[in-house]
């Protein structure tokens, strides 16, 4: 009888502690631009399906650097259906309170591209999705230097 007193005891205050963090508004730890402040390695796999030239496997590699205020510059390799493109890139971006955004850039051998993300690891990676009609392609990306790092 003791034990399932003290048992019930315990998960009545753990219930009550559960939600009362929620509720508690100084705790929330939204996100804004400034969330994305640094350079991240970048790495994308995916195909196109449009145009036909185009169509078939895209992949690449770079980097991407994030000034905290709405700007990208960037430089990747890409692999294009077998055809390995050098990159430069620059864009903008925007980051919603619920650390979602989005971001488009120009590359330097023409084009652009946009796409959806979200940002997670307590803002050291991205998740990302292409939203480009004929364009299936996922990106991560990972801060070089994690936030804490002694680089940083």
């Amino acid at each position: 009888m003791k034990r399932s007193t003290i048992a019930n005891t315990f998960a009545i205050a753990a219930l009550a502690l559960g939600m009362a963090f929620p509720a508690k508004a100084d705790n929330y730890k939204g996100c804004s631009n400034a969330s994305l402040k640094g350079t991240f390695s970048h790495m994308a796999s995916g195909i196109t399906t449009a145009p036909p030239a185009m169509a078939g496997p895209l992949a690449g590699v770079g980097t991407d650097t994030f000034d905290g205020k709405g700007n990208i510059k960037g430089t990747a390799t890409l692999s294009i259906n077998g055809n390995i493109v050098p990159v430069s890139e620059t864009g903008t971006y925007k980051v919603n309170e619920d650390c979602t955004g989005t971001y488009t850039v120009q590359f330097s051998v023409g084009g652009s591209t946009s796409a959806s993300f979200v940002i997670t690891s307590s803002w050291n990676e991205i998740q990302a999705i292409c939203t480009d009609a004929g364009v299936v392609l996922t990106h991560i990306f990972r801060r070089q230097f994690p936030v804490g790092d002694w680089r940083d």
